[in-house]
């Protein structure tokens, strides 16, 4: 599949020493494991030089196919996923997707690697991403330094006029957690109140009042954005 797309979509070929399939299965190597330049060339018998310049090539020509698989949502339709289900509707028919943050491992310079250093002290990149209710992408903005709040990302994205962000139109909103603020456009559930599906199944029947209820049917709304 991945393959054919970047044959279709892309100006990609065969290069003097690897075909363009031995070049996706070098990339798709170095990402499933992790691997290391040197761990790729002893794998592939290849150079470093080439391995460096496989896994670019495939890289950029992924990237450049983000318009092509990453759409904005469709503001003027209820998602299947709600109008079909009495527990999110009519409750929940004007929302349009889940957005969170998610940390991924980095490498940055030494000398700006504590910016990259996040709660657990690890070197990451934070990433923003919004995806709708069949867990299909449609915004994702990344390169973000570890050490900042998953808040703020968002809000820098809505107050850029070039971010691209996909704002919601009136009435409509998205799903967050608590890590951002309860605000129109944006729907955070209740503070103080048991929230993750985690706690709410530990809890099964035992579910006390509207809000801790509230809570449950978020939760597992926006759990699409969690898999």
């Amino acid at each position: 599949m991945l393959i054919q797309v970047l044959k279709q979509q892309t100006s990609l070929q065969n290069s003097r020493h690897l075909t363009l399939e031995e070049h996706v299965m070098v990339f798709v190597y170095v990402i499933s494991q992790k691997a290391t330049n040197r761990m790729a060339m002893e794998d592939w018998q290849h150079s470093g030089s080439t391995i460096s310049v496989v896994f670019t090539r495939i890289c950029k020509a992924i990237a450049s196919l983000s318009q092509t698989f990453i759409k904005p949502p469709n503001f003027d339709a209820i998602p299947n996923e709600i109008r079909w289900n009495p527990k999110y509707y009519p409750y929940f028919q004007n929302c349009i997707g889940a957005i969170d943050g998610t940390h991924i491992a980095a490498h940055a310079p030494a000398d700006v690697a504590n910016n990259f250093r996040g709660r657990k002290s690890t070197v990451t990149s934070n990433m923003l991403a919004i995806c709708s209710f069949d867990m299909l992408f449609t915004y994702v903005v990344t390169g973000w330094e570890g050490a900042v709040h998953d808040s703020r990302v968002l809000t820098t994205q809505l107050e850029d006029p070039t971010s691209g962000f996909p704002h919601p139109p009136p009435g409509k909103y998205y799903l967050v957690d608590s890590g951002y603020s309860n605000k129109p456009g944006f729907l955070a559930p209740f503070r103080n109140v048991p929230y993750h599906l985690r706690d709410a199944r530990r809890r099964v029947g035992r579910i006390n009042g509207p809000t801790e209820l509230f809570n449950y049917r978020h939760a597992s709304l926006r759990n699409c954005i969690e898999r």
